[in-house]
């Protein structure tokens, strides 16, 4: 229990980091923070990952990551497709 508590305040820490430089560079976009956040779950993902104990919570951070990547590559679409646009 100790570790998810832990990796829940360390991924707050990094979102809160996140959005006070975007706010600080007075240019706030959803993708970035996204992108950002995603970087921040796969880091705690392979810090709280053991590989002798099996934690019950690990599969729901995988299926966050999962869904993470397909929500990216959706991003990365649209954005391509914009270039191509103009």
């Amino acid at each position: 229990m100790k570790k998810k508590i832990t990796a829940t305040i360390i991924l707050t820490g990094w979102l809160f980091l996140v959005t006070i430089i975007m706010m600080l560079i007075v240019s706030f976009s959803l993708e970035i923070f996204f992108i950002c956040w995603l970087i921040g779950i796969v880091v705690i993902a392979e810090l709280i990952d053991t590989k002798s104990v099996h934690v019950g919570y690990v599969k729901y951070v995988y299926l966050q990551i999962a869904v993470g990547i397909v929500v990216l590559g959706v991003i990365a679409i649209q954005k391509v497709l914009e270039i191509f646009a103009s």
